[in-house]
């Protein structure tokens, strides 16, 4: 059996808008979610995360799961509406209390928190200004940002800035299928870069109140690419599939400067001098979220890039991702000798699955086996000398899976979202195990 160092983080992570609810309740303001999630066809079944899974109130019940599991650490987002209901102005000193309560729970229960500071519920109104695709919303971004450094500081001992700004920028702007909702691909790529532009002033801001246990870092999706042959089409469309899916936002953040791909699409008209520098300032450590590996083709007849995707295997998630646990040890491995030697966390890393309560139990040995897999090879990569000091499961909780609406289940614990009973799932009982035991 692989033994897991004590100092190694065993954690599960959620997101505000996905599990909070209480949408409207002590001042919350719209977010962008709120927004879309209302129109007709952009989720599944009309689904909404208005009540989602209740944890505004039912946090105190969440916290004492996370303790009989034995969690070291947990990975919450802090909505900015529940501060910043306009996005910038007063500060909503009941959205902050939320917040404070939470921490002050978790620190109790002896777990460490890891607030991530933009998991997508961008304010409305900002959004009413061009959102991520006017300037100026990196700047409210920071401001947000130091507000929280200032008034929570070091009982947050893990600020992530950002989560997974390719998502933000592609789904949301290019593909429409998150928040906002738009096809536009000059939209995308100055979504892109000023989230990249408020990470950075976020990141000076952080370092301006000299913080002495609290430290601060960015996490994205990556994805291991392969080429479906080793001929030259195939091979120039794995290059251009790395630059989408990966060098995009590591290339600006460790190297200080875009891919040529990007540099094709028009980025530089979003770029202003100092920019990258502020981008590529070092950080703390960095945060990856694993899901899939594709195997990538030339495809003359695609209009954007010229490749198809396929998913590697039989075995299949419930969101038809191709299980590929030898992937995110590929990507760690790549990280570590092309990019950084800072400190990684995997941030998110977990399988939907079609979970049902019998007999009062869930059994989900392909969730269970989906995560012992990935831990396994994140531990191979410790071993070779990848610095990697933590993984977090996704979630803790079943919750609002975005456009899939809550049709999809990721948690360790499922949620009966008519009454919020919370049922631990089989795989919640053998993470607890793994815990207790600091073996896999």
């Amino acid at each position: 059996m692989t033994t897991i160092p004590k100092s190694f983080l065993l954690g599960a992570a959620t997101a505000a808008y996905q599990i909070e609810g209480a949408v409207t309740e002590d001042g919350r303001g719209p977010s962008i979610w709120d927004v879309f999630s209302h129109e007709n066809g952009r989720t599944q079944g009309g689904d909404n995360g208005d009540i989602a899974c209740d944890h505004y109130h039912l946090y105190p019940e969440d916290i004492r799961i996370m303790k009989q599991i034995g969690l070291d650490a947990y990975r919450f987002s802090i909505a900015w509406p529940r501060l910043f209901p306009n996005g910038s102005g007063g500060l909503n000193e009941a959205g902050l209390d939320f917040y404070r309560r939470l921490i002050e729970g978790l620190r109790e229960a002896g777990i460490k928190p890891v607030a991530t500071l933009y998991h997508w519920d961008l304010p409305q109104a900002l959004m009413h200004q061009g959102g991520w695709t006017n300037r100026e919303t990196a700047y409210r971004f920071a401001e947000y940002a130091h507000t929280v450094f200032t008034r929570l500081g070091d009982d947050i001992p893990m600020y992530i800035t950002l989560n997974e700004p390719w998502c933000s920028a592609v789904l949301g702007h290019l593909l429409g299928e998150h928040a906002p909702g738009l096809h536009d691909l000059g939209a995308t790529i100055a979504a892109s870069h000023h989230l990249l532009l408020g990470h950075g002033l976020a990141l000076e801001a952080f370092r301006g109140e000299h913080l002495k246990d609290a430290r601060i870092g960015m996490t994205n999706v990556l994805t291991h690419n392969i080429p479906a042959s080793g001929s030259e089409a195939d091979l120039q469309a794995v290059d251009k599939a790395d630059a989408v899916f990966n060098r995009w936002f590591l290339d600006p953040l460790f190297r200080g400067s875009y891919p040529q791909l990007q540099q094709a699409f028009g980025i530089a008209s979003a770029v202003k001098s100092g920019d990258l520098e502020l981008i590529s300032q070092p950080v703390d450590f960095l945060g990856v979220n694993y899901y899939n590996t594709n195997i990538v083709s030339a495809n003359p007849a695609d209009p954007l890039l010229g490749v198809t995707l396929e998913q590697p295997g039989t075995a299949r998630t419930e969101m038809d991702w191709g299980i590929a646990p030898e992937g995110l040890h590929k990507v760690l491995s790549r990280l570590h000798q092309d990019y950084t030697k800072v400190p990684i966390y995997i941030t998110e890393n977990g399988a939907a699955f079609a979970d049902e309560v019998v007999n009062g139990t869930v059994s989900d040995k392909h969730r269970m086996d989906y995560i012992h897999a990935h831990l396994e090879q994140v531990l191979r990569a410790r071993e070779e000398g990848v610095d990697v000091r933590g993984y977090f499961v996704w979630s803790l909780l079943d919750n609002f899976e975005w456009a899939f609406g809550y049709s999809k289940r990721f948690g360790l614990v499922y949620v009966d979202y008519a009454t919020q009973q919370r049922i631990w799932k089989q795989s919640a009982k053998w993470y607890q195990e793994v815990i207790h035991k600091r073996q896999l």
